[in-house]
């Protein structure tokens, strides 16, 4: 009785340094996707690569990303190695941006990047089930906190090695980037090595509701029918596939446009894409604390709507100026969505599944990934650079329209 009544208290200061861990540790995940954004101007000009070549860069990454993501949400959920898997998914990604530096092949870049997209798809099927678990009453808040440490690193990403270009060459750079990513994996190992690192977990822990371990192949294969039965997981994720293409041919192309239509220089870019990513930062705890309290739905409806009017300001926009100003507010809402939609998912999903639902949400939005800036290199090819923005406008309505077809939601306790 002892041990049960002490524990609780145990537990909260625990998971709370373990939610700046793991918060920290997803920054660097996005520092390293962040930093690429802003030196594909600079490798497209060295490489005399065209648009479609830039976006088949992406492509290629996400691509990877998508066929990795279920096999690594299927690792997590049977094995149970979270704290282990975050630590190398977060050296896995910062390994080959270390060879981009040293190759002048663009197929060995391509190489690289899809190596990027296979570890970057790692972590969040071990990290966003693991903060929800433990935070079941306010998962909406804790994620947010998670999606923060995410814009931070693309937010602060650009403007430091948009600073950095001024005085070293990209190859330098991508080469001094890889020490912090180094770093945080041996902290991740040191103080997460051992969560959830064993398939076993006593009854007493099980009764304090620490979340579960690992599973048997046949528990696994029980909960995969359940869960691809669920109409949430199909809705929330088809919904995700268009915002990701939207977000990533806008972080593809935005910073290209800037360099080459409006010749910004690389310091520049990096302070028009911090400003992009610092309103995500803001409104991303603000989305997440509302949706504990008013709903996930609540949310996404009004988010549906200030994209609207968003939308309707593009539409009148004439000046590319604006055009692009519209598209960073659109940026807002978009980030502040995130972490509302993935705790939206974990609440439609079968228990013990919540690693293989993350992996089939960001698998989904790893195919948009792919698919926008590849699309949206073919347009400006043919129709021009900033053609690409109104493929932007289209990609995000068509998101929004899978939400109005959503369950409504099982309450927490069910």
């Amino acid at each position: 009785m002892a041990t049960v009544a002490t524990a609780p208290h145990a537990a909260p200061h625990k998971s709370f340094r373990d939610v700046w861990l793991i918060t920290i540790g997803h920054s660097l995940t996005h520092w390293y996707p962040a930093t690429f954004y802003l030196l594909l101007p600079i490798i497209g000009r060295e490489l005399d690569l065209s648009y479609s070549q830039i976006g088949l860069i992406m492509t290629c990454q996400y691509i990877a990303g998508a066929i990795s993501n279920v096999p690594g949400g299927a690792l997590v959920d049977t094995v149970g190695k979270k704290g282990l898997l975050m630590a190398v998914s977060l050296f896995w990604i910062g390994v080959p941006y270390l060879l981009m530096g040293f190759t002048h092949s663009y197929w060995l870049l391509l190489l690289c990047v899809a190596l990027v997209g296979i570890g970057n798809n790692l972590w969040h099927p071990s990290a966003i089930p693991t903060l929800a678990q433990r935070f079941p009453e306010r998962k909406g808040l804790v994620l947010s906190l998670h999606g923060m440490g995410g814009n931070v690193g693309d937010a602060l990403a650009p403007l430091a090695v948009g600073a950095l270009l001024t005085v070293f060459g990209w190859r330098t750079i991508v080469v001094l980037n890889v020490i912090p990513g180094i770093a945080m994996a041996i902290l991740l190992l040191a103080f997460l090595g051992t969560l959830r690192l064993t398939s076993r977990k006593s009854k007493s822990q099980a009764a304090l509701g620490e979340g579960h371990e690992g599973q048997t192949v046949a528990e696994y294969l029980t909960g995969l029918r359940a869960l691809f039965r669920t109409r949430g997981l199909i809705l929330l994720s088809t919904s995700s596939a268009f915002r990701s293409m939207t977000q990533n041919a806008l972080l593809t192309f935005l910073p290209v446009y800037l360099a080459y239509e409006m010749g910004y220089p690389p310091l520049w870019v990096g302070v028009c894409i911090f400003v992009l990513q610092a309103a995500g930062f803001v409104a991303s705890p603000i989305a997440g604390h509302l949706s504990d309290r008013m709903g996930r739905r609540t949310i996404m409806m009004t988010s549906m709507a200030m994209t609207a009017v968003v939308l309707l300001f593009m539409a009148l926009a004439g000046h590319p100026f604006w055009f692009v100003a519209l598209i960073a507010i659109l940026g807002f809402f978009l980030y502040a969505i995130r972490p509302v939609l993935q705790a939206w998912l974990l609440e439609t999903a079968p228990k013990k599944m919540g690693g293989t639902s993350i992996g089939v949400l960001f698998a989904t939005q790893a195919l948009g990934s792919a698919i926008g800036p590849l699309i949206a290199g073919f347009l400006a090819d043919r129709y021009g650079l900033f053609s690409t923005f109104y493929f932007l406008a289209i990609t995000i309505v068509i998101a929004n329209l899978f939400i109005f077809f959503m369950p409504p939601p099982v309450r927490a306790g069910a």
